[in-house]
């Protein structure tokens, strides 16, 4: 039983830091695009390109921030390591049933020969 509270204390602890630097990844995103519009708004950082630079970048950045979340609230909330263990266990048993159906029809030619 001591084994199993350590498993849940461990899924805890990892699940903690993932949304931790998730929050960290979401403040860095603002404070960056901040920069980002700023930079490009008022110091005139990108004036002799036509396209509006910050915009894109903002852009990207949200992308990966969306994959981030993604990854740690719907990925990994249900791919953990108990849904690993169910899909090992269950393919398992099905090349042990296989196995078996293969060994019983070898029995029966060998029957049938004899």
């Amino acid at each position: 039983m001591e084994k199993e509270v350590h498993e849940q204390y461990e899924y805890a602890r990892r699940r903690l830091r993932q949304k931790k630097i998730l929050y960290f990844h979401f403040v860095l995103f603002l404070l960056g695009s901040l920069f980002l519009f700023i930079a490009n708004r008022f110091f005139g950082f990108g004036e002799g390109t036509t396209q509006n630079w910050c915009i894109w970048g903002i852009t990207i950045w949200l992308f990966l921030f969306i994959l981030h979340f993604i990854k740690v609230y719907i990925t990994d909330r249900f791919m953990n390591k108990k849904w690993e263990r169910e899909q090992i266990d269950r393919l398992v048993a099905l090349q042990q049933k296989r196995i078996g159906q293969l060994e019983s029809s070898i029995n029966e030619e060998n029957e049938n020969k004899i």
